[in-house]
């Protein structure tokens, strides 16, 4: 066993100091952005603690079924109000009585099939191509594209898909042994990864203008993060615990009085969850090929 005694460390080194004192100066002599890098790797760490390592192959799974349950909410909302969906949609948006029918039953069918798909991680480009094009129907359907809210809410639910599709893609095995992956595929998936990071962010627009000043600045700080891929997995873990303290006390439906209330809360609730579901794949995947992050990897 090596002396561990503390009278040594008052001896001088070759250089005229001793270390501890160096090593003082030199982290004070760190620039904010140096210590900034510091503390977020040290959070970005505790992903690797034993305790959360044993759940991260369940975090995959965990992001895509969050990301598809406001779909799997919508078609259940809408199977037990099915007379009152199609006295809405045939009587205010004066859609065709048999069209609603045959709507109705699309949206549900596809939403439920494209959902358990994503989940399954089967076919993930049709099923998210599909659920992709419900939203789109949706709004159409219920007039629903002149609100600001819903186009930014529903592209953020949109990059969501798209980051599940990538993850997918990240997750893929090659198709033969031996052989490396074709580059072009990687390229396609960090274009899907690019443009759901920038989709996915577009909620927190909406999100911060009845928030306070200092909630604000905290999540500017973290939309800009992702969208530039920069300290990408720090930044969603910041923007997911924002989202879900946020989500269990402002859209607590179940303890609303109001039918109408409940629902609205229920909706926002649901499609909060989805917003976090897509930051836990983020975690998961991590920022990809066109971000700041990769590129300090190269330089």
């Amino acid at each position: 066993m090596s002396f561990r005694s503390t009278k040594f460390n008052q001896i001088p080194t070759s250089n005229g100091f001793n270390q501890p004192q160096f090593q003082q100066q030199q982290q004070s002599s760190e620039s904010p952005l140096q210590k900034f890098e510091k503390f977020s790797s040290q959070i970005e760490d505790l992903l690797d603690h034993p305790l959360i390592s044993k759940l991260k192959p369940y975090v995959p799974q965990i992001g895509r079924f969050l990301i598809v349950a406001t779909f799997y909410e919508d078609s259940l909302r809408i199977l037990s109000q099915w007379s009152d969906q199609i006295y809405y949609l045939w009587n205010y948006r004066h859609i065709p009585y048999f069209l609603v029918l045959i709507l109705l039953t699309l949206v549900v069918v596809v939403m439920l099939g494209a959902s358990t798909l994503i989940v399954l991680r089967k076919h993930s480009l049709y099923a998210s191509g599909a659920l992709i094009f419900v939203i789109l129907l949706q709004g159409f359907m219920y007039g629903l594209f002149s609100g600001s809210t819903f186009i930014l809410r529903n592209f953020s639910l949109i990059g969501g898909l798209l980051i599940a599709f990538s993850d997918t893609l990240v997750q893929q095995k090659t198709r033969f042994a031996g052989l490396p992956e074709i580059s072009s595929n990687n390229e396609f998936k960090s274009y899907i990864l690019l443009a759901g990071r920038i989709l996915l962010v577009l909620l927190f627009f909406t999100f911060i203008l009845t928030k306070s000043w200092f909630t604000t600045f905290f999540i500017l700080i973290g939309i800009g993060s992702i969208g530039a891929g920069y300290k990408t997995k720090f930044a969603s873990i910041i923007l997911i615990t924002i989202l879900t303290f946020y989500n269990f006390t402002s859209n607590s439906y179940w303890s609303s009085s109001s039918e109408a209330q409940r629902d609205y809360l229920k909706y926002e609730f649901f499609q909060t969850l989805s917003i976090i579901g897509g930051l836990l794949l983020v975690v998961n995947t991590g920022a990809g090929e066109y971000s700041i992050d990769e590129k300090k990897k190269i330089y």
